[in-house]
């Protein structure tokens, strides 16, 4: 699919970036499994590089992607406690099309840095089209259970260059607290 291709090129090349950091930055993280997950991973190969696999142990799931760096590969029986280890380390987060796992890690990560829980990073959905299909945004902001500032804790890419490009001139935003409107 498109998507499994850009996120494996998005991963390729910010694994490029990792190796020059003696992969300590940058270090591409999936849940591990199958799909657009493996493409990450697979990106991370492709350059060389180590990647780092989440699962979670669930009865329909096989065991992690071969492409997950096997020493980097971490099974958890909880969400909750997964998501963390993807949140606590993340320098940004790629957003790609999918389930209600992901609509759930998605919601709870823009809630977190909504209030101040999390301090912001780049925050990159995959496919604008896709994501304004499933998500009415603006009805959101319209109906006010969010704000139109909160529009702008993400941004839409449709390329894995794109999304690179917006990762390396990122300027590190204040706390929500501070933010104008809060």
């Amino acid at each position: 699919s498109q998507y499994y291709t850009e996120a494996r090129e998005f991963a390729r090349l910010m694994t490029l970036k990792s190796i020059e950091s003696n992969n300590r930055e940058n270090v591409i993280v999936t849940g591990g499994g199958p799909g657009v997950m493996e493409a990450g991973n697979r990106g991370a190969a492709d350059a060389g590089g180590k990647s780092i696999g989440l699962s979670i142990v669930l009865p329909h799931e096989q065991a992690p992607n071969q492409y997950v760096t096997p020493d980097l590969s971490f099974n958890f029986h909880y969400f909750a406690i997964r998501k963390m280890h993807f949140l606590m380390r993340a320098r940004a987060i790629c957003i790609f099309p999918g389930g209600f796992g992901t609509m759930d890690e998605m919601f709870e990560t823009l809630t977190l840095i909504q209030t101040g829980r999390m301090q912001r990073v780049p925050f990159l959905l995959f496919g604008r089209a896709f994501w304004e299909k499933v998500i009415n945004w603006e009805a959101l902001a319209d109906a006010g259970t969010i704000s139109d500032e909160d529009l702008d804790l993400f941004r839409f890419v449709d390329t894995g260059a794109e999304a690179v490009k917006l990762i390396e001139n990122w300027e590190s935003a204040p706390p929500r607290d501070r933010m104008p409107g809060r």
